[in-house]
């Protein structure tokens, strides 16, 4: 089950928000758990007794390094922490890779096995183990109660899609809450933008991408010069899109019932360097990185030596976080060493109409790096983009789907930019002074929430739907 799906939006969600709100607030957790794990399992039962068991194994490390005050014993407790989380997530996500790798060199093993990798996985690993490190450095203290670490762990509001949340943020508010009515606004109001960016603003991107870069097919290796640079500006609208809308989604429905999830995305594409990129970019991942990988290496308080080898080695370990496959290792490493020449050469030299620009460049070329796992299309597409893949510079469809999609393209460079909040925030400050300016607000801020459900439903319910199709020349 995913949050862009009518059967969440219409039957779990709907279930589960009633219950919520009629059960007397003592049993609210309890209703919180179950639809989590209900959620959680819709999509492969057996994978919850993995989610349990990885809970259990950090609730009961955390408990015994809290419980000893030999330095010695607490660090054992720690390394069999991350030994048997780590040790899970290699074998589901990476045991394949691996096999493979050494298949390729040395001939075995034989067969393969094929390993279903369980949703999720990634994200309650990192913050199970942000849990046990924090109580190991002494910052939270141990949760006494498994089930309200497990809440933690399973809250299906983001256990499968982000943002990774840290359990010293939530910690006050597993226990105790009370949503005003400005946080359930808020919460349905975020959750609406969310899912109307996602159905029909990435959903429709991902279509012309699809269309234009059809990976595993011979039609992608005769595209035209024009149609791999399309095809590639609506991917990189469409991660974007998709992945925010996911982190809007789930930091609307936890302020509905109380939880203060953080800032997930920061309108990255309005970066003016790789590194501000990254400090606006799936920020609790890279945060994640910063804190539990970066300053334990020594961060940049050292040699010069050690600090590229701390990069070369955080970025390594993106890479590996977002998939299996050597084009995402590759695509982890090429942000490395944009790093590395902004520290060391660019610094802060560009000016900051020229860092965007160079910024967005970066970043375009490395979402071809991501996008194909096969070296043969990565190659073809990166080739294709400066008119080396032989194909022609465009082509009467390409032009067509171009037109039919003009309006799509520019409102989804807009919703990337942070002028829908300007307004926002202007009306606001307007509407203190102005008694018009109320009533437009108050009726907007009414009709939005509605408004974007309604089209996000069409759009979920016509799939490909794309209401800017219309607006064409």
């Amino acid at each position: 089950m995913v949050f862009s799906s009518l059967i969440f939006l219409f039957v779990f969600l709907v279930a589960h928000l009633i219950t919520y709100a009629l059960v007397p607030e003592k049993y609210r957790n309890a209703v919180l758990l179950v639809s989590s794990l209900i959620f959680y399992s819709w999509g492969g039962p057996r994978y919850l007794v993995l989610l349990v068991g990885d809970t259990f194994a950090s609730w009961l490390f955390a408990r015994l390094i809290d419980g000893t005050d030999k330095p010695a014993l607490k660090k054992l407790f720690l390394v069999l922490e991350c030994l048997t989380l780590l040790g899970v997530l290699a074998v589901f996500k990476y045991l394949g890779f691996i096999l493979g790798n050494v298949q390729a060199i040395f001939g075995v093993p034989e067969l393969i096995p094929q390993i279903v990798l369980p949703i999720g996985i990634s994200f309650y690993t990192f913050q199970l183990i942000s849990y046990v490190v924090d109580v190991y450095r002494g910052s939270i203290h141990a949760q006494p109660r498994f089930t309200r670490l497990l809440l933690y762990s399973s809250l299906f509001h983001q256990c499968i899609a982000g943002p990774i949340v840290r359990y010293e943020t939530v910690q006050d508010e597993i226990e105790s809450r009370r949503p005003s009515r400005t946080d359930i606004y808020y919460g349905i109001r975020r959750f609406s933008i969310g899912v109307a960016k996602k159905a029909v603003l990435a959903n429709s991107c991902a279509s012309v991408a699809d269309t234009l870069l059809p990976i595993g097919t011979d039609a992608l290796f005769t595209q035209v010069t024009t149609g791999y640079w399309l095809g590639m500006a609506f991917f990189m609208l469409q991660i974007y899109l998709d992945f925010s809308a996911y982190s809007d989604m789930a930091i609307g429905m936890g302020r509905m019932v109380g939880f203060h999830y953080l800032e997930n995305f920061n309108y990255p594409y309005m970066a003016t360097s790789i590194r501000d990129f990254w400090r606006r970019w799936h920020i609790s991942l890279s945060s994640f990185f910063r804190d539990y990988v970066y300053i334990p290496l020594g961060g940049s308080r050292c040699s010069h030596a050690k600090y590229v080898r701390n990069i070369f080695i955080v970025w390594f370990l993106t890479g590996m976080w977002h998939g299996a496959s050597w084009n995402y290792i590759l695509w982890g490493l090429y942000f490395a060493v944009f790093l590395l020449l902004e520290k060391f050469v660019i610094k802060d030299r560009l000016p900051k109409a020229l860092g965007h620009v160079y910024a967005i460049v970066v970043v375009y070329f490395g979402w071809v790096l991501f996008h194909f796992e096969s070296f043969a299309e990565m190659g073809c597409v990166a080739a294709g983009v400066f008119g080396l893949a032989g194909n022609g510079f465009t082509s009467l469809e390409v032009h067509t789907l171009f037109l039919q999609n003009i309006f799509l393209l520019l409102f989804c460079i807009i919703a990337c930019t942070n002028l829908g909040k300007k307004l926002h925030s202007t009306l606001f400050e307007a509407a203190k002074r102005n008694d018009m300016a109320l009533m437009v607000y108050s009726v907007l801020e009414a009709v939005t929430p509605v408004a974007l459900l309604i089209v996000a439903v069409i759009g979920l319910a016509g799939a490909s739907y794309n209401p800017f199709i219309y607006f064409q020349f």
